[in-house]
């Protein structure tokens, strides 16, 4: 169930919070399709500085009952204060802005993790100069992944709509982009519409078209906004639900549930099906071995948070941290760089956290919770929910 409907002048407070804070640091707001009027209220008025925003924030947290709006008002506060000087660790700026604490993975993880690759991949030699080659062998070609990209997007929307009923009217776009922080990006625009952007400066194998074309759409991210406008917004009047705000628990959620999506579709009955498309675009693989190669490859998601725990909490220098990606994350020179670049930018400094929590904690809800996946794209879950799922399943 959804949980009690919030005051609407709290939901505005709310609202016109994170618009103040995008102001201070663009890329705060991931989306916004609420009132309109708000959003200009915030962009005539005079900046506000962020100890003020802490202070609204505060007050507007004194006046809520324990709920998911809660939950998003702690997150922009500890923004706000990080905004205002105040001094945190890398740690707690992370659980007070997510709700989920990065903690270090040892590197045993790691081996186990390369172990049960050197019996996946092909060849022969370093398991990270395999994994290089096996995803080199399966690139798409520069001038086939705008069409291949549009191709795996309406598949994965019909497949979709057997998991979680699709407004009628939803759309995406797609377009291809270069140099930018991130792989795949949805401009969530409102209206039951989303931009999905894509980035072809690194080179991209068919198993990540898959992965990024589905986390950014359907059942991902395209799905989740798309259904919660529909059915939280409009025919429930949640109004907070009309904007998506990066540093706060919403980003757990939804990109768990980006991560889960692929492995949802490609994983189940249809999966032949993205098979053939890749194999239109020039791709001949085995894509029931390269999710097994995926799943062996989850546990070092994690030298991802190792890595920004070593450059924001140890001061470690760029060089160190991209070398332990490469060595621990098994990621080649570009995808390592991209990466630390990511890590850097100031509304994705914290955010890597979001990647591997969110997936392990949206999975297991989705497994043991009834109906789980339908719930998480339609319902306000929370992250403490996701978490007492996981606890009381064991996982």
């Amino acid at each position: 169930m959804n949980e009690p409907a919030v005051d609407r002048s709290a939901a505005e407070r709310y609202i016109t919070l994170g618009l103040r804070l995008d102001r201070h640091e663009e890329g705060t707001v991931d989306a916004y399709f609420g009132p309109p009027e708000l959003a200009g209220a915030v962009k005539a008025e005079p900046l506000i500085e962020p100890a003020a925003l802490v202070a609204d924030a505060e007050k507007l947290l004194g006046e809520l009952d324990d709920g998911w709006l809660r939950d998003q008002v702690l997150g922009l506060r500890t923004y706000a204060g990080v905004l205002a000087g105040e001094s945190l660790s890398y740690a707690d700026e992370v659980y007070g802005c997510y709700g989920v604490r990065p903690t270090r993975t040892d590197e045993s993880t790691f081996e186990a993790a390369h172990e049960r690759l050197r019996d996946l991949l092909p060849g022969d030699g370093p398991v990270a100069e395999r994994n290089e080659r096996w995803r080199h062998s399966m690139l798409v070609a520069k001038d086939r992944i705008e069409r291949t990209v549009a191709a795996v997007i309406e598949e994965a929307r019909s497949q979709t709509r057997a998991l979680v009923e699709l407004p009628a009217d939803e759309r995406t776009s797609l377009e291809i982009v270069h140099d930018e922080p991130w792989l795949g990006f949805n401009f969530y625009l409102g209206g039951l519409r989303g931009r999905v952007a894509v980035n072809d400066s690194l080179p991209m194998s068919a198993v990540d078209l898959l992965l990024v074309a589905i986390h950014e759409t359907y059942p991902g991210h395209q799905a989740e906004r798309a259904v919660k406008e529909h059915l939280l917004v409009r025919a429930q009047g949640r109004l907070e639900e009309s904007i998506v705000l990066v540093p706060t628990p919403q980003s757990v959620v939804a990109e768990g549930i980006g991560r889960l999506a692929p492995h949802v579709l490609l994983e189940g009955d249809g999966a032949d099906a993205f098979t053939a498309i890749l194999r239109d675009a020039g791709v001949e693989f085995d894509l029931a071995h390269a999710m097994a190669i995926e799943r062996a490859s989850e546990p070092c998601r994690w030298a991802e948070v190792n890595a920004a725990l070593l450059l924001h909490e140890d001061g470690v220098d760029k060089a160190e941290v991209h070398a332990y990606l490469r060595r621990w994350g098994l990621m080649d020179d570009g995808m390592a760089s991209h990466l630390v670049r990511f890590m850097n930018e100031p509304t994705s400094r914290t955010y890597i956290v979001n990647y591997p929590a969110g997936f392990a904690l949206c999975e297991s809800y989705a497994k043991h919770v009834p109906d789980g996946l339908r719930r998480l794209l339609t319902q306000q879950i929370r992250v403490g929910d996701l978490l007492t799922a996981s606890r009381d399943s064991g996982a």
